[in-house]
């Protein structure tokens, strides 16, 4: 596929992995719903294979893969839960990975990759392209890149989260979903375009990396001058993918900037109520409605969280269940 991806594409994902990738089951709990003010439904991601929302458009660009294909390996750039997810992908399909990962990378995310037999190449994400390096290793090796979010087939993938939201039977005024690359939301905007027009889609990113807010803001893609540490490292992306953000341009209704130290306090409060545990950028849509905001908005009372991933080294728990000791 070279044109942007539409909602047959996701239909056709859905089928790719089916019987590969879990249907997580939307999760509420009572006390999130008197916090907010709302009806709160969770979709899970952090309980997907690999931790992440990410397997599925790995599965889904790998098995539409040619044999030929295949048989040149692949090789993708990402901080850790693309990575997962193709290494994973890759496992269980035959095809060989070779996954480009920054330095400080969360030491969870590279085991997982190394655990599933990809071979990582590091590199200092403020020195060094890591894309410069993944094209001149597919043109030494003829390995296929997998991008992380700028793909129809990957965009696609994702889409399937947003299919089972809308087939789910509740009925959602909004959701919120995290935005790095905007592959996820892009995905979702898809399918809830398709088969819940009324929802409105809403995307809550790291403060510092609020490339869409500011994208959303102005129209046009805008690109971030300075990339700060988060502890986000899930979403450090510098601006809006090339093929995520014309669908993201038309289903956003608004974007919110997020800090890490809400990140914690939604991670705290997602591992005591729902029982699952989160990553910083999994728990940026959380933590933007937990900080309010929906609040003003009376007519959208029945909300749908993306928990996007759950990948998180352990002295970062601490630092969250701490929160609420």
């Amino acid at each position: 596929m070279t044109a942007l991806p539409n909602f047959q594409d996701v239909q056709m994902a859905a089928e790719r992995i089916e019987g590969h990738a879990y249907k997580t089951e939307l999760l509420r709990s009572d006390v999130i719903d008197v916090m907010t003010g709302k009806s709160v439904w969770f979709k899970p991601e952090c309980l997907q294979k690999v931790g992440a929302f990410k397997y599925r458009g790995a599965f889904n660009r790998l098995s539409a893969m040619s044999k030929k294909e295949r048989e040149k390996g692949v090789v993708a750039t990402s901080s850790g839960n693309h990575a997962q997810g193709v290494s994973r992908a890759a496992k269980e399909l035959g095809i060989d990975a070779v996954i480009i990962m920054p330095t400080d990378a969360p030491d969870v995310k590279t085991a997982g990759v190394l655990n599933d037999g990809a071979t990582i190449i590091s590199y200092d994400r403020l020195t060094e392209s890591r894309e410069e390096i993944a094209r001149e290793i597919s043109k030494q090796e003829g390995r296929i890149i997998v991008p992380s979010y700028d793909d129809p087939y990957i965009i696609s993938g994702q889409g399937t989260v947003g299919l089972e939201i809308a087939r789910s039977g509740i009925s959602f005024d909004a959701l919120i979903t995290c935005m790095g690359g905007g592959g996820l939301c892009a995905g979702i905007s898809l399918s809830l375009g398709e088969l819940s027009p009324r929802t409105k889609i809403y995307g809550a990113e790291p403060q510092y990396y609020n490339d869409h807010q500011m994208s959303f803001n102005t129209g046009s893609r805008e690109t971030l001058s300075d990339m700060p540490p988060t502890l986000c490292d899930a979403l450090m992306t510098p601006q809006p993918g090339a093929l995520t953000w014309p669908i993201n341009r038309q289903s956003l209704s608004g974007v919110f900037a997020i800090s890490d130290m809400d990140c914690l306090m939604s991670m705290a409060i997602a591992k005591k109520e729902l029982n699952v545990q989160l990553e910083p950028g999994g728990a940026v849509a959380m933590a933007a409605l937990l900080t309010g905001a929906l609040s003003e908005m009376k007519d959208l009372s029945t909300i749908c969280i993306i928990l996007s991933g759950g990948n998180v080294d352990p002295n970062i728990a601490q630092r969250a269940d701490k929160l609420l000791d």
